[in-house]
């Protein structure tokens, strides 16, 4: 599995970058047919505070997984996609033994 780790208008830091491989590797505990995984992240230019924005596209077989958040940090946002990635895979791994 291929983790692309994008930065939009700003220069991410490698802490940032090695919490997104750690956490997208705990993805796979739900989801073995995961291909690739591209995670978008930029400042979003508002007055609020919660203006950090993050997106996971997941490549698996026959479809794509797309998670956006929005949180103050990248790192809340981050982990907010992907418990709802989880969550999302969980239920598509369901269907597939059901009638699959």
């Amino acid at each position: 599995m291929n983790v692309n780790f994008q930065s939009v208008n700003y220069t991410a830091d490698i802490k940032l970058v090695e919490f997104t491989q750690k956490r997208i590797e705990k993805i796979t505990q739900f989801y073995n047919q995961i291909v690739d995984v591209f995670v978008y992240t930029k400042v979003e230019n508002s007055s609020d505070k919660i203006n950090k924005f993050a997106e996971l596209k997941i490549g698996i077989p026959g479809d794509d997984v797309i998670v956006k958040k929005t949180a103050k940090s990248f790192e809340e946002a981050i982990n907010q996609a992907a418990d709802s990635a989880e969550r999302i895979l969980k239920r598509r791994k369901e269907k597939q033994r059901i009638f699959g």
